[in-house]
């Protein structure tokens, strides 16, 4: 008798059933711009005009159909190269859907698919980071679109290659024609619709790596954050330099959540929004950004004068001790402070010194309570514990944070209260304002640059050049005026820093004549350099000199300088090389050779003059916190000697110390001897020693020059 045939073969319980370890469904997606293409997709700031997808099942390693659509651009102008990569045209742009009207389609497609193949829930695939995190995500923001939460992870085929075929070159450098060519597949070379080709080669690569089995593929999708989480940075933290940036020309109103919305897409750090205050505590318009990783920031640098509304913004590289110095802060009381998740800070400003925080609650109402009551809010004292009319608050959500700015200038007594979004960066700066020692460590008098004087008058024969871009130089400037620039006088062109000796966009230039300046202003007003138009007006050299001083010059009038601020410390200057000065002949007469000064420093022949002074001589201000605005022309700064008569009673042991006597020019005739000793008060000057002040005797002047003093 014959025994029965052994059963088939059963399956191995010890064998993994499903060696692929992908959740669910991959969806291969392409999509390009209106503009760069390739590594460069998204930092044009165009819109998507393009997206083919297919549907791939790992498990049964079937595929779905293959679908193209094309996108309405607001904009349908191509650019050379997607013109030519494509071969679309903008008429046939125009006929196609909107970016939503796309979106809707493609998540009815995708399921469809999903459902044919038998698949469960699906995770994007695209070959690198740029489609999503530098062109959808920033695209829907723009257009105020919700995206569907699968376009917030993501699996990047180059990263999933890589990971797999290490010997290759670097994830960012590889393309869907380099990763089929390394893996020896075959490619339809025939194929010339644009889009198609790249799908059907990233489902081809797939399939290739899904037979290799490896546990880690397609197991950890890259994730984009759908929100900006807050949170207190410390002066000890130690931030990578590789993941800062610095971005410029934001508006004044704009806040933390504002500035992670332009970066939409990719992942900024918690806490890595710090905008940063001016010498008054407002913003300045810069903050420093710090993402996640190296990847991040370099994404971020690609948007290098994207817009935010109307405005550009620009990025650049920043450092871990920058973002540090501005974030981070010392307090315990304000790390208790921040230390609540998920909170809004509200600034108020202006409150009475008496105020307490039931006055502020009662102020605030119940229809939008503080978070913790008065424990959600935090007082700006100085360090002697006097109040500076500062203080923050936390609100638990948007809404309730909404109800208190509508107290936005609501009165508190006798005082209106000033309320503003704030950021924990902000709290930071503010506090470690108000708790930082000195202005100034006390030092041995420096040898202060005295700026050229310039010529009185009132007539018209100044030109103001306003909106000048940042990264603008005299030579842009000599090159924009043209014809023009042959009429300016030497040392004519004043640049005029901010309170960061950045350039803040004005100019101050110096002609031979009313008429020549008029001439200059109605040829090149309103002329563009660098994509900016420039504003170009005439004004007199009076009101030139009161804006170089330090006062401000609008369209409501003229504002004098600040010549009179009681107890502020003294700027302090980068060193300066000693090198030849290039000083007017006219005005080297004017002032005898001294030996209080190296003669290096005054040329013994004439310099031919210039438009601006070599670069030896440049001035970059280092202003204190509490210093007004610049006072000088950067490119105007030379040394002059002090006359022969202020010698004279100086005693020889004072003489003989090397830059023991200092000379000031634009002194107020109002200024008495405490208001200079104020101005020197950490130098070390002699406490009782009035007799070391010294006016000096000049022959009659103009109401535009200012007396001088001598300081020994």
């Amino acid at each position: 008798m014959t025994p029965p045939p052994p059963p088939p073969p059963g399956p191995d319980p010890g064998a993994d059933p499903d060696p692929c370890p992908c959740p669910g469904s991959l969806v291969v997606l392409f999509g390009a711009t209106a503009g760069a293409l390739g590594r460069d997709l998204g930092s044009d700031e165009t819109d998507l005009i393009l997206l083919v997808w297919q549907v791939v099942e790992p498990r049964s390693r079937q595929v779905g159909t293959l679908h193209k659509s094309l996108v309405r651009a607001e904009v349908a102008a191509l650019s050379t190269q997607c013109r030519e990569a494509s071969g679309l045209s903008a008429d046939s742009l125009e006929r196609a859907e909107p970016l939503d009207k796309v979106l809707q389609q493609f998540s009815q497609l995708v399921n469809g698919d999903v459902a044919l193949l038998g698949g469960g829930p699906y995770v994007l695939c695209t070959d690198g980071q740029q489609l999503l995190r530098q062109v959808l995500h920033p695209e829907a923001s723009r257009k105020n679109l919700v995206l569907p939460d699968t376009f917030f992870s993501f699996y990047d085929l180059r990263r999933e290659f890589h990971m797999q075929h290490p010997s290759t070159c670097p994830a960012r450098d590889l393309t869907v024609a380099t990763m089929a060519q390394d893996l020896g597949l075959e490619t339809d070379a025939t194929e010339d619709d644009f889009g198609v080709w790249e799908v059907k080669t990233m489902v081809a690569v797939i399939l290739h790596l899904l037979k290799e089995s490896s546990s880690q593929l397609f197991s950890k999708p890259e994730v984009i954050k759908q929100k900006y989480e807050t949170g207190p940075c410390s002066k000890a933290d130690v931030v990578d330099s590789e993941t800062v940036v610095r971005a410029r020309g934001l508006p004044w109103q704009s806040s933390d959540q504002d500035v992670a919305r332009f970066f939409k897409g990719l992942n900024v750090a918690r806490g890595g929004v710090a905008l940063c205050l001016n010498a008054q505590g407002r913003r300045n318009g810069e903050a420093l950004i710090r993402f996640v990783d190296s990847e991040q920031r370099d994404l971020a640098l690609q948007r290098h004068k994207h817009h935010m509304g109307v405005r550009y913004i620009e990025v650049y590289k920043a450092t871990g001790e920058e973002f540090v110095k501005i974030a981070g802060g010392t307090s315990l009381e304000v790390a208790r402070f921040l230390s609540r998740e998920d909170q809004v800070i509200l600034r108020l400003r202006g409150l009475p010194f008496s105020a307490g925080p039931m006055d502020v609650l009662g102020f605030l109402g119940p229809e939008c309570p503080v978070t913790g009551g008065a424990e959600g809010l935090l007082f700006v004292r100085h360090p002697d514990g006097r109040p500076t009319g500062d203080a923050f608050a936390l609100f638990a959500c948007e809404e309730l944070a909404q109800a208190a700015l509508r107290r936005h200038k609501g009165m508190l007594g006798k005082r209106y209260i000033e309320i503003f979004r704030s950021t924990a960066a902000e709290v930071q700066q503010v506090l470690n304002r108000y708790a930082s020692g000195p202005l100034l460590p006390t030092l041995t008098a420096p040898l202060l640059p005295i700026p050229f004087p310039l010529a009185p008058g009132t007539g018209r024969d100044c030109v103001r050049l306003r909106g000048l871009p940042y990264t603008a130089t005299i030579e842009d400037i000599l090159s924009f005026l043209g014809e023009a620039a042959a009429d300016i006088r030497p040392h004519g062109v004043h640049m005029v820093l901010n309170q960061q000796g950045r350039p803040s966009g004005d100019a101050f230039i110096q002609m031979t004549s009313a008429e020549r300046a008029l001439t200059a202003a109605q040829r090149c007003h309103k002329k563009v350099m660098k994509e900016r138009y420039v504003e170009v007006v005439p004004c007199s050299t009076e009101e030139m000199s009161r804006v170089l001083m330090g006062g401000t010059l609008g369209r409501s009038g003229m504002s004098p300088p600040p010549c009179k601020l009681p107890c502020l410390s003294p700027p302090t200057y980068a060193t300066f090389q000693a090198t030849p000065t290039l000083i007017p002949t006219e005005t080297a007469a004017l002032y005898p050779s001294s030996a209080l000064l190296p003669a290096a420093r005054v040329p013994a022949a004439p310099t031919p003059v210039a438009y601006y002074p070599g670069p030896a001589t440049q001035l970059y201000l280092n202003y204190t916190a509490y210093y007004p605005s610049p006072p000088v022309s950067p490119t105007t700064v030379g040394y002059l000697t002090t006359p022969t008569a202020a010698l004279a009673s100086a005693p020889t042991s004072v003489l003989s110390q090397p830059g023991a006597l200092v000379r000031m020019q634009g002194v107020p005739y109002t200024a008495g001897m405490k208001d200079l000793l104020s101005v020197f008060q950490a130098y070390q000057l002699p406490a009782d020693d009035y007799t070391s002040l010294m006016p000096v005797g000049d022959p009659p002047r103009t109401v535009l020059q200012a007396k001088e003093w001598v300081c020994l």
